[in-house]
């Protein structure tokens, strides 16, 4: 009975139901039946904005809520939308104008063209990316899907509709707010000028840079600086080693999307991808092996081995820095990188970026006598994408056997 009254003398402090931020404008409070914190606070229009901190820790609910109050009021500030769409949700939004404003036989005859453009071609290719999300390397894959889907390449005039079918979402983008007025947006090709090589790395070039990592890693004034740049030296050789997309595939991989496949009594890790060419597994090069037994050991995950972690599924995002914290602009690092490195170009003069990994991939696949069929599926692209930007260099590259 004395322990029931200590109990009941001493009750576990609870956690209160709100918490009030930065002078009471944000509110951080639970929703009956969830986990998770939210957050809200009032727009200068005095309407109230709402959204989840996506945790269930008071901390760092408190300071994700801090995070969104303070890009909500820079979007504002900048004139963009809080929310953002798709380009497919744009897309059906600016034919529903068409519709309403369209006017005669002809109208709707123009109507009637952007509107089988855009179901036939622009949103099955890029109707999950937000507009903002377009890269030239995204692009240049869509007019390779495209020429894939028609079954020969497309003419001039043809190129010319499905430019001003994409121009029309870009600039509804822009005047709703979804992007800024100055963001600029790759466009689709319209003079049908010829593709020229990509900037990739030779074998030669890639030893040099490895051996500047250590390096380009000690030379750094803040440690958070330094553990960014070691993130980055091992994101470089994985892509460089699977050929996989930067960003819109590397980036939400797991931990738990590495699996092994055996054929026989040899072993080859298999990597699970998401990528806009929809789902597939693709075979790592063995170096990958030793860059990710290296990453598991500096983010000091509890480990013995990369086996146990690929056995117990464990679902961590990979490319993170120890403190679980995603890395930004990883593009600004690698950039700095090529610039001290000596290799931002390639001899053609032009800039590399973290996209020449995945030319490099190709490059190096097609050297050791890769097909073009195997090396479409293993990067989840087209046939004719790789034909059309490797096809020149396959014949140089080959020459010994050629000759």
């Amino acid at each position: 009975m004395s322990n029931l009254n200590q109990l009941f003398a001493n009750p576990i402090p609870s956690t209160p139901k709100a918490i009030r931020l930065i002078d009471g404008k944000v509110t951080v409070y639970k929703r009956p039946q969830s986990a998770q914190w939210q957050c809200r606070f009032k727009l200068a229009n005095n309407k109230w904005h709402s959204a989840s901190t996506g945790t269930d820790e008071l901390t760092e609910a408190r300071r994700n809520a801090i995070v969104l109050y303070e890009t909500v009021r820079i979007k504002i500030d900048a004139g963009l939308a809080l929310t953002e769409k798709t380009f497919g949700q744009l897309a059906l939004e600016e034919m529903a104008n068409m519709r309403r404003t369209s006017n005669g036989k002809r109208g709707e005859r123009n109507y009637k063209d952007y509107f089988f453009i855009w179901q036939k071609y622009l949103i099955p290719f890029f109707g999950k990316y937000k507009v903002g999300e377009i890269t030239q390397e995204l692009v240049a894959d869509f007019e390779a899907w495209r020429t894939s889907v028609m079954g020969k390449e497309s003419k001039a005039i043809t190129k010319k509709h499905h430019a001003l079918a994409y121009n029309r979402v870009v600039t509804l983008a822009k005047e709703l707010g979804q992007i800024s007025q100055n963001k600029i947006v790759p466009l689709l090709n319209i003079a049908g000028a010829k593709s020229e090589p990509r900037p990739a790395f030779s074998q030669e070039e890639l030893e040099q840079l490895y051996a500047y990592f250590p390096i380009w890693q000690k030379d750094v004034h803040h440690r958070h600086s330094g553990e960014v740049r070691v993130l980055c030296a091992a994101y470089i050789q994985f892509l460089v080693n699977t050929g996989i997309r930067h960003s819109t595939e590397s980036m939400p991989l797991r931990w738990k999307h590495l699996q092994w496949h055996y054929i026989g009594d040899k072993r080859y890790l298999r990597i699970w991808v998401s990528g806009k060419t929809g789902q597939r597994y693709l075979i790592a090069k063995n170096a990958v092996l030793e860059v990710l037994e290296g990453l598991m050991h500096w983010q000091k995950l509890p480990y013995a081995s990369l086996g146990e972690i690929i056995d117990i599924k464990l679902d961590k995002k990979i490319f993170t820095l120890p403190t679980g914290e995603m890395p930004h602009l990883l593009e600004n690092i690698f950039r700095h990188l090529m610039k001290k490195s000596g290799l931002l170009k390639n001899g053609a003069g032009q800039n590399r970026t973290l996209y020449s990994l995945r030319h490099t991939y190709a490059t190096q696949a097609l050297a050791s006598g890769v097909d073009i069929h195997t090396l479409a599926k293993q990067m989840g692209t087209s046939v004719l994408m790789i034909e059309r930007h490797y096809s020149k260099i396959t014949p140089m590259m080959n020459a010994e056997k050629l000759a």
